[in-house]
């Protein structure tokens, strides 16, 4: 559960005050940009350097939100969510640098490994800078760390919040006992050494911002920062017709028996700037992995009410006091440990967001689009052993229409903010050819405005390995509004198999393995020649 805080009651900012708050909050935004062009090109994996599968994102010394990049949301809305508990932990110390991947206690799911590193200027703590990456070996006992698990402890190492550098440097017997759990122990150094180099820049950038700034205007500027987002959001919220409104989803299966799982969201709008996000009537945590902790859940909310907020609205935690989202403990989510989570953070998080758009359209039909794809398509494939390999991808697909505007075709949409992995990097690092990669046409829904289509990739496995597929969207085909029509569901097909949303299978040389993704829905109502609707 998350509580509204109090509204602070600051004098509105005149012109001057709003550039110099606009001119701070691109400076945090810039620094964070800045640490994420550098993962990106040193990183090791082709996940993380290529995918850019990763995000960074700035805090003051609270753990509070001061800015971030244009990452990947459920990254960037769970990290700023989880970081006050992890700020007050521990006496921070000039560079220390802390990893975390624990589900409930700050992280997302295991892959998805957070390093954070503190700031200080006169040996006062002034804030934070922090990046998660999704790392595609973590131990777990498929390849690609993206198993069909039903304990948490199939999915790979648990890393409570642990300092692995102190000083600027590695504590050798915590980090090398951590490289000593993984298949690919030098790979995975690389991708942590990039991610520890974001961090020490980061720490730079904000450490000469604030000192240049002098420690209290410092402060005065990260407090009106806050302050200044919450007007604004207040602002916004406040426009949305006051009421409440519900709607109901459903997830194909967890792959461990439970079929067509219910999402319930009860959105309460007041018309004076606050909202109230309520999950009750959600599932209950099932024994598959498609478990949420709440952080994830609170990014789905809070993603979507950003998007519905002006551009120039700063990225900080001020835009998110006005939400109290509550979700029942125990639900699907905001499960307890130590539930299987490893599909939450991926598939569960985007029907969150589908849900929440289903509300708000019944308040706002003028402005929210058609479900879109609301899967990411994960695909895991490699081989265990010395001479093993990781492959983890997110494959894109449609997006829904709006009332203004077509679905895209062949995107990554919502929760997840990633590229491709071009097929050269893929038949280069992996014994894999890709035979096919298209747009899957027509497979957008239909109306007024069509549905964005999905994408078609097809591969050849070279030699032996497994496979982990964990998609959703299958059965329960991405939904129209207005009398759209909904899009196409995925499907995955081994040869001739048609494989379930969730499997894991073991593959020869010479298999075909096509991925088909969903196209989004459609808005609004077909027109015939003749005046009639269809």
């Amino acid at each position: 559960m998350t509580e509204s805080a109090p509204h602070l009651e600051r004098p509105p900012p005149d012109a001057a005050a709003r550039i110099e708050l606009g001119l701070f909050a691109s400076r945090v935004a810039a620094l964070c940009e800045e640490m994420g062009a550098l993962l990106g090109r040193t990183a090791f994996s082709p996940n993380i350097r290529d995918r850019l599968d990763y995000s960074c994102a700035a805090f003051d010394a609270s753990g509070a939100l001061l800015g971030q990049a244009t990452h990947i949301p459920v990254h960037l809305g769970s990290m700023a969510y989880a970081m006050g508990p992890i700020a007050g932990s521990r006496d921070w110390q000039p560079g220390d640098l802390l990893a975390v991947n624990d589900p409930f206690r700050g992280g997302t799911h295991l892959p998805d490994i957070t390093l954070i590193a503190p700031a200080f200027v006169e040996d006062r703590l002034v804030g934070f800078c922090a990046n998660r990456a999704h790392h595609a070996d973590i131990g777990a006992e498929a390849p690609g760390s993206m198993p069909v698990s039903t304990r948490l402890e199939q999915e790979g190492v648990l890393i409570p919040p642990t300092l692995i550098g102190d000083r600027g440097g590695w504590r050798q017997d915590v980090f090398h006992g951590l490289l000593a759990q993984l298949r690919d122990g030098q790979a995975a150094l690389g991708d942590f050494s990039a991610q520890a180099a974001a961090n020490r820049l980061g720490v730079r950038r904000l450490e000469a911002l604030a000192a240049g700034a002098g420690r209290a205007k410092f402060q005065a500027q990260v407090d009106d920062l806050q302050a200044y987002g919450e007007r604004l959001a207040r602002d916004t919220l406040a426009s949305l017709p006051a009421g409440s409104f519900t709607f109901e989803d459903r997830l194909d299966d967890d792959g461990a028996g439970t079929r067509d799982i219910p999402i319930v969201v009860t959105l309460t709008i007041d018309g004076r700037g606050g909202v109230q996000v309520a999950f009750d009537g959600t599932a209950v945590q099932v024994r598959g992995n498609l478990n949420c902790p709440l952080p994830v859940t609170v990014a789905a909310v809070t993603y979507v009410f950003r998007c519905l907020m002006p551009e120039h609205v700063p990225v900080c935690a001020g835009i998110f006091r006005p939400l109290e989202i509550t979700a029942p403990e125990g639900s699907l989510v905001n499960a307890r440990p130590p539930a299987a989570v490893a599909a939450g953070n991926v598939e569960t998080s985007m029907r969150v967001v589908d849900v929440v758009c289903g509300a708000l359209a019944q308040a706002l039909p003028e402005r929210i689009p058609a479900a879109s794809q609301g899967t990411m398509n994960n695909l895991a494939l490699g081989r265990l052993g010395e001479t093993g390999w990781d492959y983890y991808e997110t494959l894109a697909g449609g997006m829904g229409a709006g009332p203004r505007l077509p679905g895209a075709n062949a995107r990554h949409s919502h929760m997840t903010n990633t590229l491709n992995t071009p097929v050269e990097v893929v038949e280069r690092h992996y014994p894999l050819r890709v035979e096919r990669y298209a747009v899957r046409r027509n497979s957008g829904g239909a109306g007024r405005l069509r549905g964005g289509d999905g994408v078609e990739r097809v591969f050849r496995f070279l030699e032996d390995a497994s496979l982990s597929v964990i998609g959703e969207r299958r059965r329960n085909a991405p939904w129209g509004l207005n009398g759209g029509q909904p899009g196409l569901p995925g499907r995955c097909r081994l040869d001739d198999e048609i494989l379930p949303p969730k499997c894991e299978r073991a593959v020869r040389a010479g298999q075909r393995l096509e991925v088909l993704t969903p196209g989004g829905g459609g808005f609004g109502v077909v027109e015939t020649p003749g005046g009639d609707h269809s």
